[in-house]
């Protein structure tokens, strides 16, 4: 299990003024906050104050989660990876969801490499009311020339605003890029058992994270670790390898496994880093076809973000590879405390009217969208979602979070007997044990019992309620 804060670890660290600045009532209430990531130090004016200069110190160390929180980039699309603070996410929440990044080099055609950064960087796709992105571009050094990687890196920064990893061991083409952009944080990848001095070195002067590489080693990794945690560098990355061959991908995600397990149970600093795979290395031993190794990549990736990577290197660009990869990251990473759900109450669906037909479910945020859609589709629709505390219809009539009161009650809140010309709601056919009680309560108006499945609603709609429905 998680070593967890408790508000009074983090109280005794702050001014103790209660002066209500940060927005709450009193300093206890600021450390819950702080705990929960609900708010931040930096709310904490009086904090910053000469005379609290130790405390702020020390509340800092306090609240360092076991995986150190590391940026790369700057603005708006700057991304932070690490933040962990459990092993497995069930155990409490895995916050900072896995950053993708996707490969260009220095010997692409210009127009190439550009498409695909301004894809990256446009991509976008809605799922369950969250914006799905792409995170940032890793560009490859395979030139051997400081002059044309870091003219490659200059145009891709003059047309994106993307996070960026600068991907070269040659600590001289890696300074040529810096020039360039160091001032634009980059992830600088990487420093190895013979680079590592130079590297330290580049990523002190421009202030850029550090990525240490040491495939296969993990003592090497460690060492390149402490090395640069002496010399005062503490933006790090950690690449242990990303071995995709038969048998040696096992070993990849053991070595993913023990690293996060160092961090969190063990407590190990020198470890406790964001972990960084590159499942774009299935492309060094590709498949017999190219669908077969873009298949590869993709749940190499998926494998990967279950087993604790917090950046991934990809380099396959089709939706098809890519939805899989960005539904199990939204998935992974939302709070098993809090299941995802929408407001509770109406929702307008098309162009609605007095014969608009109504209907009932919960407040699942997976619930309502797959039921919005298809209420869509059979035309219009009053939506009037239950609050079921973002459980799922079957679970929540179970569990009596979904019941005839509630379901009565909403539809009073809602005033929706004022909206239509009719006296009828329809519920999900999961809920039907509730359409006796509902109709009692109701009384003068019709229950129907909908389809099990919301895909059902339009010809519901169709064939049911549309010959049934009589209106005042």
């Amino acid at each position: 299990m998680p070593k967890l804060l408790r508000p009074l670890d983090v109280y005794r660290h702050l001014p103790g003024t209660n002066c209500g600045e940060c927005g709450e009532v009193n300093c206890m209430a600021f450390a819950a906050k702080l705990i929960e990531r609900q708010k931040g130090i930096e709310d904490c004016k009086p904090l910053f104050k000469p005379e609290y200069k130790a405390k702020l110190e020390k509340l800092l160390e306090v609240l360092r989660p076991p995986v150190k929180e590391v940026t790369i980039g700057v603005g708006d699309r700057a991304i932070t990876v690490g933040g962990k603070v459990c092993v497995y996410r069930h155990e409490l929440t895995w916050y900072r969801p896995t950053a993708l990044f996707f490969d260009v080099d220095d010997e692409m055609p210009e127009d190439e490499a550009i498409k695909k950064v301004k894809y990256v960087e446009d991509f976008e796709l809605e799922r369950i009311g969250v914006k799905l992105k792409l995170n940032g571009i890793a560009v490859r050094c395979v030139s051997g020339s400081p002059e044309k990687f870091a003219k490659r890196v200059a145009k891709i920064t003059e047309v994106s605003n993307l996070p960026l990893i600068l991907c070269s061991y040659d600590p001289n083409v890696m300074e040529e890029a810096l020039i360039v952009v160091g001032s634009k944080k980059p992830l600088i990848y990487a420093a190895t058992k013979d680079n590592w001095s130079e590297m330290i070195k580049l990523a002190s002067k421009y202030n850029c994270p550090l990525a240490l590489s040491a495939p296969g080693d993990l003592s090497m990794l460690k060492s390149l670790a402490a090395t640069a945690r002496k010399a005062g560098l503490d933006d790090l990355i950690l690449d242990p390898g990303t071995f995709v061959e038969g048998d040696s991908f096992a070993e990849t995600i053991n070595m993913f496994t023990m690293l996060r397990r160092e961090a969190i149970e063990k407590e190990d600093k020198d470890v406790g880093y964001p972990l960084m795979g590159v499942p774009a290395a299935v492309w060094l031993s590709p498949e017999g076809d190219e669908v077969a190794t873009k298949m590869k990549e993709c749940y190499v990736a998926n494998a990967l973000i279950t087993r604790f990577a917090d950046l991934l290197v990809m380099h396959t660009i089709d939706i098809w590879a890519l939805l899989p990869i960005l539904v199990w990251r939204q998935n992974v990473y939302t709070d098993p405390r809090v299941p995802l759900s929408v407001k509770a109450g109406l929702y307008e669906i098309g162009l609605v009217d007095e014969k608009t037909p109504i209907f009932v479910t919960g407040n699942s945020a997976l619930t309502y969208f797959l039921v919005r859609g298809d209420v869509e589709k059979s035309g219009k629709g009053y939506l009037i979602c239950v609050d079921t505390e973002g459980i799922s219809v079957e679970s929540s009539v179970a569990g009596r979070r979904f019941t005839a009161d509630k379901v009565v009650e909403a539809l009073k809140e809602a005033g929706i007997e004022n909206k239509v010309k009719h006296r009828t709601i329809i519920i999900p056919g999961k809920a039907a044990r509730i359409s006796g009680e509902l109709e009692d309560l109701l009384q003068g108006w019709k229950v129907f019992v909908g389809p099990k499945e919301s895909s059902g609603i339009p010809d519901f709609i169709e064939k049911v309620w549309s010959k049934e429905v009589k209106f005042e």
